[in-house]
């Protein structure tokens, strides 16, 4: 008999246009959108992967980074597993902005929540406004993990969500098997975050 997939909750957090919702796709369906629109609320995917003998349903909550939907953001915060606060590695001030979402957070969300700062974009790493230096600085001062991802070209996220797993179930082997080991469930539609191709 099948064991049921054990259900984890994550939330996206982070400044409008980061690649919150490009990330998410590019994990769920392996598909990346340039011209996507940013989220309005909040968008919900969701997928399975098998580690060994355990299979874990991601639930995945994309919330939207425009301040007049924090209001609305904040109640996907409750009962998460699990957070991945993005920030765009060629805008420091996304990265800046970490600080109020970690806060955010922290009030709303549960105090044993699992934590990744995500450094999207990585693909345009000559334009790098942030030290990684300096973004694992921040990351070990909250206790999270720190991880470079590139929604564009698949650099790096499904990582994010094995080392996810990983801190939440230590004992599983979260190394990456073949395509094939990956089966994806529940797609809604989701309203994509802009990316640039260029530096600004």
């Amino acid at each position: 008999m099948n064991k049921a997939p054990v259900q984890v909750k994550v939330v996206l957090l982070g400044d409008s246009g980061v690649g919150k919702s490009s990330i998410v796709l590019r994990f769920v369906a392996d598909n990346f959108k340039s011209d996507g629109e940013a989220t309005i609320g909040a968008s919900y995917m969701g997928k399975i992967l098998q580690f060994n003998d355990k299979t874990i349903k991601f639930n995945i909550w994309d919330t939207a980074g425009q301040e007049r939907y924090h209001s609305l953001a904040k109640m996907y915060y409750r009962d998460a597993n699990a957070a991945i606060m993005v920030y765009d590695i060629t805008k420091k001030g996304s990265f800046e902005g970490l600080k109020k979402w970690q806060k955010e957070l922290a009030d709303f969300g549960p105090k044993d929540i699992s934590i990744i700062i995500a450094g999207n974009k990585e693909d345009l790493v000559e334009c790098e406004a942030t030290s990684p230096e300096e973004a694992k600085a921040f990351a070990k001062s909250i206790g999270a993990l720190y991880k470079k991802t590139s929604a564009k070209t698949n650099y790096g996220v499904e990582q994010i969500f094995r080392d996810l797993a990983a801190k939440l179930f230590p004992e599983i082997d979260t190394a990456i098997p073949s395509r094939r080991g990956t089966v994806q469930v529940n797609k809604n539609t989701a309203e994509k975050t802009s990316e640039k191709k260029k530096c600004c």
